[in-house]
């Protein structure tokens, strides 16, 4: 069967927390809520993109215990191919995302077996299955086999390193890049990662180790877009209501490259995945999104406006 996305990265259990505000040292906080959910950045574009109406798979690494059973059922109840989850023994990684009245979030995460996933276990038959491979904060050497055996199958590849790989530096990862077609970061991972601030140059210098388009989010300020020489910033959406934002980076993503794959303009993949962001942040949950009408709604709204 093919797909529009395969996603490579860490498969995590999310355990959320609600609070009024965040406690700090020697102080307490009361939890007003609390709720488990799958998470890790591969799996949320994975979910985002199944929920979105695409077909999409993961490659990733899972422990054999019951927070691995969790990510394993929930990928399976949501149609997501999962020929390329590898079973390990040891510990599923997992995330404790507390989340405060403003929807600020706090993360502690352990990784466990996630971070193993090594070179040799890149499932190379679901990656010529994709239309687009999407790799998300994962080690170094993985992901550069990722990479070339996506290319070896031209496929488009786009890549989230994260907030750890971005401060390797762009001389640390020439060889990643140039097997890349689209980067998405946020303004502290760009900053890290070519060692400005100014987003025009940083887009630049990392074009010119291969990728054509650059994406960095800029939460409520919006997006800036390279793609081949042209630059544009766009706006933020205002969202209804703001719940939590864990997740938000990973739905543009997902909204993004759901619409290249189905032949959309990168403009429009962009307006489209920015959408998605703006709705999920109203939502408890890091891929809680809306449903895809929800989404095509709103974007008529901003039409209109």
């Amino acid at each position: 069967m093919s797909m529009d996305v395969v996603t490579v990265g860490h498969a995590l259990v999310d355990i959320r927390i609600t609070v009024e505000d965040f406690a700090g040292p020697d102080e307490e906080s009361r939890i007003n809520n609390q709720s488990r959910g799958i998470g890790g950045s591969a799996v949320n574009v994975a979910v985002d993109i199944a929920k979105l109406g695409g077909k999409s798979g993961i490659i990733a690494k899972i422990g054999f215990d019951s927070f691995g059973k969790i990510i394993f059922d929930e990928l399976s109840k949501l149609g997501i191919d999962i020929s390329g989850l590898r079973i390990s023994i040891g510990d599923t990684g997992f995330s404790i995302v507390v989340i405060n009245k403003r929807g600020e979030i706090a993360i502690y995460s352990y990784k466990g077996v996630s971070d193993s996933l090594r070179p040799e276990e890149v499932n190379s038959d679901i990656i010529s299955r994709a239309r687009i491979i999407h790799i998300a904060s994962l080690r170094l050497d993985t992901t550069l086999k990722a990479t070339k055996t996506a290319k070896s199958h031209g496929k488009t590849v786009s890549w989230d390193p994260g907030r750890v790989v971005s401060k390797a530096g762009l001389n640390n990862v020439e060889n990643i890049l140039a097997n890349i077609d689209i980067v998405f970061l946020n303004w502290h991972e760009s900053e890290a990662l070519t060692g400005t601030r100014d987003l025009e140059k940083a887009s630049r210098l990392i074009s010119e180790k291969g990728p054509s388009i650059i994406v960095i989010k800029l939460g409520d300020k919006g997006a800036f877009i390279y793609n081949r020489g042209n630059t544009r910033r766009i706006p933020a959406f205002k969202p209804p209501k703001i719940v939590d934002t864990t997740g938000a980076g990973d739905a543009l993503a997902a909204g993004m490259l759901f619409k290249l794959a189905r032949g959309h303009d990168v403009h429009d993949a962009l307006i489209y995945g920015m959408a998605v962001a703006s709705l999920k942040i109203t939502m408890l949950g890091a891929n809680s999104i809306p449903e895809p009408s929800r989404v095509e709604k709103y974007l008529e709204q901003l039409r209109m406006m």
